[in-house]
């Protein structure tokens, strides 16, 4: 098991950069696939994006395909997601996963570690 925490918390502009992080504790981090999703006000939780052990396979949802990027540090136990150019859409409440299997990058019911959620929230 890991526990998860997410930083980085914003209000921004449309078009600007902010970066999310995510601290692990827990001896199996480096194990463990991790993943990032959000939930937007009256919507369903969504896939963003994830990452394999060893930061090489990596997989985005097509909304944020080309803006954002997953990578991760196994030697300080973190994940961080660096979003670029972004939309009022990308508006939500971002949220770290882990699990310490295989399985579809977006299944929410796979991934039993989660953090508490950081806000995003872009204006135009």
């Amino acid at each position: 098991q890991v526990q998860l925490v997410e930083s980085g918390e914003g209000l921004v502009q449309a078009g600007v950069s902010l970066r999310l992080v995510c601290a692990a504790s827990g001896r199996s981090f480096s194990n463990y696939v991790m993943a990032w999703f959000r939930q937007a006000p009256g919507k369903e939780r969504e896939f963003v994006a994830g990452i394999l052990w060893s930061g090489i396979i990596t997989y985005y949802a097509d909304s944020v395909k080309g803006r954002f990027t997953i990578s991760r540090d196994n030697a300080k136990n973190t994940v961080y997601l660096q979003m670029n150019s972004l939309k009022p859409e990308d508006t939500a409440v971002y949220y770290c996963a882990g699990r310490g299997s295989s399985g579809d990058w977006d299944r929410i019911s796979t991934y039993p570690n989660w953090g508490q959620g950081t806000q995003v929230t872009v204006s135009s």
